[in-house]
């Protein structure tokens, strides 16, 4: 098996994330404390943490937690949903479950490194373009061309990381049926689905609308609960959820019990905590767009419709590689780069950045960058 490549992004983020004053491309919503989160808990799920013993849990997720994960969805019980120790894991055992040496992989570019990275270990991969032009839509077209014979997997990501770009829902099912046609299995990350700006850009959850459908999700991004390490994929087909299951085996093999808890808390609350990340990221984008129209010259911004990042188009004459390393260098600023979005597959557009907005204190971190775009002026 080749080895797998450096994760520009996350190596990135190794040196940065934790060191950089301002952090203004985080890819989660505002997290809480574990006193506000206990606080959401109904009287069953507060004893069941006071009366939590730490040990094992079962490798699928406790009923309790499949169960309440199986009611976000329309049409989907406890016996669809294997739970992981965060998004990354769901993420490795499918693409390890589903692929063979033989067959073909789709993957919408640009993406989260690792839905490529992954299944080009396993297969031959095709790239499908998400067009900038289009507000980052893909073009079926493309996608019928891209398509072969031996095409096992389309995987997707929308809300899309890093655009924020969910397609209509008219196209979305056009995918889907495409896909029906063909016995092409769909590889879906809905990480940010649930504090869209328009809840009419809400689309479907795949597991519910397409029988080879595979829904991934977790608690970090849209929840803004990356500490408790909790996701889970919603499939109805049970042959693959058993083989993922065994590769768990070798992974993480359980969940942490405390996390199961606290995410069942969370999951029960969703209503009340997307309602608040939603209300922050509309706040924090009012303030971008009034940022970047004050420094158009210098940026090219439109809010996307889901998620809280967005990609942003740089115009200066120093390239975006030597914006983004001069604001974290000598402001404290940290932006994402294109470069760690670069992809084998397709070109990846080279003058955009990565903003995030889902999270407390942009005041602070927009004064730190004006006042960086000031001095140097």
């Amino acid at each position: 098996m080749p080895r797998l490549p450096d994760f520009k992004l996350e190596t990135f983020f190794s040196r940065w994330e934790f060191n950089a004053r301002y952090h203004m491309t985080a890819s989660d919503a505002e997290s809480m404390t574990m006193h506000d989160l206990l606080a959401m808990a109904d009287d069953e799920d507060r004893q069941a943490w006071d009366q939590l013993r730490l040990g094992y849990t079962q490798t699928w997720g406790s009923p309790a937690l499949r169960d309440t994960i199986a009611a976000t969805y329309r049409g989907i019980s406890a016996d669809d949903i294997l739970c992981f120790a965060g998004a990354e894991e769901g993420l490795w055992c499918a693409m390890h479950a589903l692929l063979e040496p033989d067959d073909h992989a789709i993957v919408t570019v640009p993406n989260y490194q690792s839905m490529e990275t992954v299944p080009a270990l396993l297969c031959s991969v095709t790239g499908l373009a998400m067009h900038p032009e289009r507000d980052w839509a893909v073009d079926l077209n493309e996608l019928i061309a891209a398509i072969r014979p031996n095409t096992r997997l389309l995987a997707l990501n929308f809300p899309n990381n890093p655009t924020g770009a969910v397609p209509d829902t008219e196209q979305f099912l056009a995918i889907i049926e495409l896909c029906r046609q063909r016995g092409i299995y769909i590889f879906s990350d809905e990480v940010y689905r649930g504090i869209e700006r328009d809840t009419t850009h809400t689309l479907p959850q795949l597991a519910e609308v397409y029988e080879r459908g595979i829904s991934l999700n977790v608690v970090s991004k849209a929840y803004g609960l990356p500490g408790l390490r909790i996701g889970w994929i919603a499939c109805r087909d049970h042959d693959f959820l058993q083989r993922m299951e065994r590769i768990k085996h070798y992974l993480s093999i359980c969940n942490s019990a405390p996390s199961e808890v606290l995410a069942r808390i969370a999951l029960k609350a969703r209503a009340q905590i997307f309602d608040r990340n939603r209300a922050r990221c509309a706040r924090n984008l009012s303030e971008l767009e009034a940022f970047f129209q004050r420094w158009r010259h210098l940026y090219q911004w439109k809010s996307p419709p889901g998620s809280c990042v967005g990609f942003v188009r740089y115009l200066g004459s120093d390239g975006v590689e030597a914006h983004c390393r001069d604001l974290v260098e000598q402001s404290g600023v940290l932006l994402l780069p294109a470069s760690v979005y670069q992809s084998d597959l397709l070109p990846v557009v080279k003058d955009y950045f990565r903003v995030g907005y889902g999270r407390e204190g942009m005041d602070a971190g927009l004064g730190a960058w004006d006042r960086h775009l000031s001095r140097i002026m």
